[in-house]
């Protein structure tokens, strides 16, 4: 079965067209002001207009309010809302059920321990993502730091729901993160990106081709 690729963290055309036409599954565009990909809805509208049906629109949240949330979807059309922050498995299932959409739910891991927290979200969403646990310094993002994890502790691991690995991935080490994790779908953001929030054409192409080979 295909490896499924997601590309977030789209800032321009020219990144929205290399991932749509080099097979991206999902594309996602970030809606948090503290990071360097972060788009206004007027912004997001326009680059999802590039975007065909068949390829899911993903939009990146960080514990965000009700009606912050109205706002970006009164413009933007997003088929999947992506939680980045410390979002409960109840407020998970309420954004849900008042959006209509289904959930994303990204989850902080460092050690194996941490894929615990993932059962008690399988019930209030509908994907589970594994990303790299940010620093505890206060400076990191809640995602697309370009931190990877051991990625041998989801090895055998088994969920509800279906689970992307996210993390410090490239075009160079997804093999072996695929390989070591057992992952059968994949989020990039930073490892596609010439500078924070600047994503690369090449490098787009490249992991995905790369993901093709798997």
């Amino acid at each position: 079965m295909p490896l499924f690729t997601k590309i977030c963290g789209l800032t321009d055309a020219a990144a929205v067209e290399a991932a749509v036409t080099h097979g991206a599954d999902m594309v996602g565009f970030v809606f948090y002001p503290s990071s360097p990909r972060n788009l206004g809805a007027e912004q997001a509208e326009t680059l999802l207009h590039n975007v065909p049906s068949g390829i899911d629109r993903v939009g990146l949240f960080v514990d965000p309010e009700t009606d912050f949330l109205d706002q970006i979807l009164a413009k933007a059309r997003l088929d999947l809302l992506q939680l980045h922050g410390d979002e409960t498995p109840e407020r998970c299932r309420a954004i849900s059920v008042y959006f209509g959409l289904p959930i994303i739910k990204a989850i902080k891991v460092s050690t194996k321990a941490d894929l615990k927290m993932a059962k008690d979200y399988e019930d209030a969403v509908d994907w589970l993502m594994f990303d790299a646990r940010p620093a505890a310094d206060g400076v990191a993002l809640p995602g697309g730091n370009g931190k990877a994890f051991d990625w041998t502790i989801l090895k055998g691991a088994e969920f509800k729901r279906p689970w992307l690995l996210a993390g410090g991935l490239t075009p160079d080490n997804l093999s072996q993160a695929v390989q070591q994790s057992g992952a059968s779908a994949v989020d990039v953001s930073s490892g596609v990106e010439s500078a924070p929030g600047q994503k690369d054409p090449a490098k787009i192409r490249a992991f995905l081709d790369a993901a093709r080979r798997l």
